[in-house]
């Protein structure tokens, strides 16, 4: 939205392209209703997912199914205590991985600051060894699904954690592009630029992973990551089609995808962010106080709250726990700061904090139109 707003104030100009490279038309888009269609407890792809895969398969094109989440699990647990495996120095819960060589095959790791351990044998609280439990899929877990169903496909995963480098990428495209490759699981690595002329369906597993999480442009990046994932599919003669397995098909940018409604998703999206004066039509800043002492890092962010400027053009939310409440051992508050779009925002800002004296053991990392919400 940042961009569209810079155009239609003419500070970019707009290039138009009505038609895909090479003329091919556009792939039909569709979703799966996963409250009505969804699969059996246990599995990830739908019926009719499925069956869609069976028949591409069969008709010797490829096929891409897409999560963008790493590794086998996002989480594991005790189903006997209810244990949760979770980063000592993260609010985050460790990642299973059960492929990558070297350090990352067979452990639980976290996705934030790198902390691992090998994947445990039982229980670290009722040491039972029995009810260890992987909750949800990741392109690992994904990719098992699959061979099992189609044992004579070849199957291939993209994913970052499992890449060892440009050149490993570029193999695995170039093995796409010979097919020498039936189905390709990928991660938002797969979702930019490749083009796969025999690639025909592209199967979204998760399409409602990021809609999301308090982030103002949540919808929008999901939107944006979904369009380009389905733009792998259907680039040569034959035509693409894109299922979206979600829980919300009513969903605004589910309903955009299906009908090719772009600007008016756009539009929708600005008239929202209007409203509020959120970015592009306001500034925002994010202020996180952050420390190895939770109490002291509370009070500190509650006394900058007390004492931020009185002034019109701003208006101070919060503090509250950051959404990433610890991060590599430090506690983490939030305060948000709205203004007007000509505010010199960056200046009150400083000026702000300069006038508090700050604990020496306490960091405040002022964030400008913040990319990222944790």
């Amino acid at each position: 939205l940042e961009t569209v707003a810079n155009v239609e104030a003419d500070r970019y100009a707009k290039l138009h392209l009505p038609n895909r490279h090479g003329g091919a038309s556009l792939p039909d888009i569709q979703v799966i209703d996963m409250r009505k269609d969804g699969p059996q407890s246990g599995q990830w792809l739908s019926p009719l997912l499925r069956t869609e895969l069976a028949d591409t398969f069969a008709a010797n094109k490829q096929a891409m199914l897409f999560l963008n989440r790493r590794g086998y699990a996002p989480l594991t647990l005790c189903r006997k205590c209810g244990y949760r495996f979770q980063c000592p120095d993260c609010t985050a819960w460790l990642v299973e991985h059960r492929r990558g060589g070297g350090d990352r095959e067979g452990r639980l790791t976290c996705h934030h600051c790198g902390y691992a351990i090998p994947a445990p044998k039982a229980c670290p609280q009722c040491e039972n060894a029995d009810h260890l439990a992987a909750c949800g899929p990741g392109v690992e877990r994904l990719a098992e699904e699959v061979r099992a169903l189609f044992p004579d496909i070849r199957t291939e995963i993209m994913s970052s954690d499992l890449l060892s480098g440009p050149q490993a990428v570029a193999d695995l495209i170039h093995r796409v592009e010979n097919h020498e490759i039936d189905l390709l699981i990928g991660t938002q690595i797969v979702a930019k630029g490749h083009h796969f002329p025999r690639l025909t369906l592209v199967g979204v597993v998760d399409a409602d992973l990021g809609l999301d999480g308090g982030d103002l442009r949540a919808a929008e990046r999901t939107y944006q990551l979904l369009h380009q994932v389905s733009g792998r599919a259907g680039r040569g003669q034959d035509p693409g089609r894109v299922w979206l397995q979600t829980y919300r098909p009513d969903h605004p940018v589910m309903q955009a995808l299906i009908s090719g409604g772009r600007d008016a998703f756009i539009e929708a999206e600005s008239e929202d962010r209007k409203s509020f004066g959120l970015p592009p039509f306001g500034r925002l800043a994010a202020l996180i106080v952050s420390g190895k002492n939770a109490s002291e890092v509370a009070t500190t962010a509650k006394r900058l709250a007390r004492n931020a400027p009185q002034i019109a053009a701003i208006e101070v939310l919060g503090p509250a726990p950051a959404p990433l409440t610890i991060l590599h051992g430090r506690a983490r508050w939030r305060l948000l700061v709205k203004a007007g779009r000509n505010t010199n925002l960056p200046a009150i800002i400083k000026d702000w904090v300069e006038r508090l004296e700050i604990p020496r053991t306490i960091r405040i990392k002022v964030d400008i139109d913040p990319v990222s919400f944790l």
